[in-house]
C-alpha cells in the first residue's frame, strides 16, 4: 500500500467499484478493464487505476482485474471480510427504524447492543437486544467486542453522548444528531443529517430551470 493518505473520495468510490465486480462475479464473469469498470461507474479509467493505485498493483496490462482477486482485495481493505459489531445509543423513532433495518447485515455490520438515558426506554426488547442505560456502555463493548458505534439522539445530547462512547473505547462513530461533534484526533465520525440534505435539495428544487441547479 502506497504511503500516501488516501482520500476519503476514494474510499467512497472503491465501495463503488466493490458492488460492481460483485455483481459480475455473480453472472460469472472473470476479468473486468479500468475503462469497463469506469463506465460502469460513471467515472473514467484513469480515476479507477489511481484509486486503485494507493493499494498496489492490480491486474495485468493488457488482460483487465481478476474480478475474484480484485474482489477479494477491495473486501480486505474495506474491512468486508469480517464481521463487525455496533452499538447503538437512543431508541427513539431513527433508532428504532435502524435497529429494525435488516440490510446491515448483508454489508457485514451487526447491531449487537443498544442504549438509552431513558428510564422509560430501559428493558425494552427489540428481536434480540434488550436496551441497556448508557452507564452500561464501557462494560458491554468489551463484552461484545463492539468497534463501531450510531448516535440517534437528539442534539444537545449529542456531544456528551460521543465522550461517553470515545471514553468506552469507540473510535468510529456514525452521528445522525444534527451537530457537529468535537473529538480527539484519531477518532473518526461520519454525520447524516437528514435536515441538511433536504435543505440542498430545496435549493435545486427552488432553482431548477435557471441554470444554477446543476451547481456542485
Amino acid at each position: 500500500m502506497s504511503n500516501k493518505k488516501v482520500p476519503e473520495s476514494t474510499i467512497s468510490r472503491l465501495f463503488l467499484y466493490l458492488r460492481e465486480i460483485t455483481e459480475l462475479a455473480k453472472i460469472n464473469i472473470k476479468t473486468i478493464s479500468s475503462s469497463e469498470l469506469g463506465d460502469r461507474t460513471n467515472l473514467g479509467d484513469a480515476q479507477v487505476r489511481k484509486d486503485l493505485g494507493y493499494f498496489g498493483q492490480f491486474g495485468v496490462t493488457g488482460a483487465g482485474y481478476s474480478i475474484a482477486d480484485l474482489k477479494k482485495s477491495l473486501e480486505k481493505i474495506l474491512g468486508k471480510d469480517k464481521k463487525w459489531n455496533v452499538a447503538l445509543i437512543g431508541t427513539g423513532h431513527l433508532g428504532t427504524a435502524l435497529l429494525a433495518y435488516s440490510g446491515f447485515g448483508r454489508h457485514e455490520l451487526d447491531i449487537v447492543a443498544a442504549f438509552d438515558a431513558d428510564a422509560k426506554k430501559i428493558g425494552k426488547k427489540f428481536g434480540d437486544i434488550t436496551v441497556r442505560p448508557i452507564s452500561e456502555l464501557e462494560k458491554l463493548t468489551k463484552e461484545k467486542n463492539i468497534t463501531l458505534s450510531i448516535i440517534a439522539v437528539p442534539a444537545a445530547e449529542a456531544q456528551g453522548v460521543a465522550e461517553t462512547i470515545i471514553k468506552a473505547g469507540i473510535e468510529c462513530i456514525l452521528n445522525f444528531a444534527p451537530v457537529s461533534l468535537n473529538v480527539p484526533e484519531g477518532v473518526k465520525v461520519r454525520n447524516v443529517d437528514f435536515s441538511r440534505e433536504l435543505e440542498i435539495l430545496s435549493y435545486f428544487a427552488a432553482n431548477k430551470g435557471n441554470g444554477r441547479e446543476t451547481l456542485k
